[in-house]
């Protein structure tokens, strides 16, 4: 009944994320315009918002003007996957702290979806979504630390995460003069930081998304399709971080102290 109530509820919100990044774009009033084409304009009506369900119907195309549906599914089943894959591995029992923690997760996640789409589609990462993430983190972090009982380690480890991603951030920003990494990336670094819970953790965060920016650069680079001018989002591989972190990050870190004090 979880399962089935998570993959609902990600593929709901993957639906949101689709209408927020685009009405976010045009600068509409995302809570309470309707959805529209973004061809003919044509407002929608419920039966073209099922998620996944109305695009294979439409075989991607607007209902009314018949032009190619911007959006596609992925959102809403990256969205599903997310929940469900965030579920099966969550590192902590999900029960007091541990719960919060979880639900929090989720809602996060939604913001880092449509950061990811954002991105991707306009190389920004808007701070209309970056900046309530980062206002949560810090509820989160002052929950944790004192409602939960984990007191002045949690809220240094949070602070030590941010110093070491934030920090390093901004100091790549101000040397190349915003060339090298967006101003974006050094807000969302304070979001990184902030749930990061740790100096380790962030250096995991930090070298997880360095690879998978690198292995997706790569082919591109081999194939000719990019230069060493072309601009890449490193956004979505921050966030692709912050996943592994938050699902594995305790086993990573017991792996490589294990390593170290052998």
């Amino acid at each position: 009944m979880i399962i089935v109530m998570l993959a609902a509820l990600g593929l709901i919100f993957g639906s949101f994320v689709n209408a927020l990044v685009w009405r976010l774009h045009e600068g509409k009033d995302w809570l309470n315009d309707r959805s529209e084409c973004t061809h003919c304009h044509h407002k929608l009506a419920a039966k073209d918002l099922v998620p996944v369900l109305s695009w294979l119907a439409l075989r991607g195309k607007c209902r009314y003007c018949h032009k190619k549906i911007d959006d596609t599914p992925l959102v809403e089943l990256g969205t599903m996957a997310l929940f469900l894959v965030s579920y099966f591995f969550w590192p902590v029992a999900l029960e007091g702290g541990g719960l919060l923690r979880f639900i929090l997760w989720l809602v996060f996640s939604v913001g880092f979806i449509a950061l990811i789409s954002y991105d991707i589609r306009w190389y920004l990462l808007p701070d209309k979504i970056v900046f309530p993430l980062a206002v949560l983190a810090v509820l989160q972090v002052a929950a944790l630390s004192t409602i939960f009982g984990g007191g002045w380690h949690t809220a240094l480890g949070a602070l030590t995460g941010v110093l070491i991603i934030a920090g390093l951030f901004y100091a790549i920003f101000r040397i190349s003069n915003g060339t090298w990494i967006g101003g974006g990336d050094v807000k969302l670094g304070l979001v990184l930081g902030l749930l990061a819970g740790g100096p380790l953790q962030a250096v995991i965060l930090l070298f997880a998304a360095s690879f998978s920016g690198m292995v997706a650069a790569l082919p591109m680079l081999i194939t000719g399709k990019a230069g060493r001018k072309t601009q890449l989002p490193f956004g979505p591989f921050l966030i692709f971080g912050l996943i592994v972190v938050q699902l594995f990050g305790t086993h990573i870190a017991h792996w490589y102290t294990g390593l170290l004090y052998r």
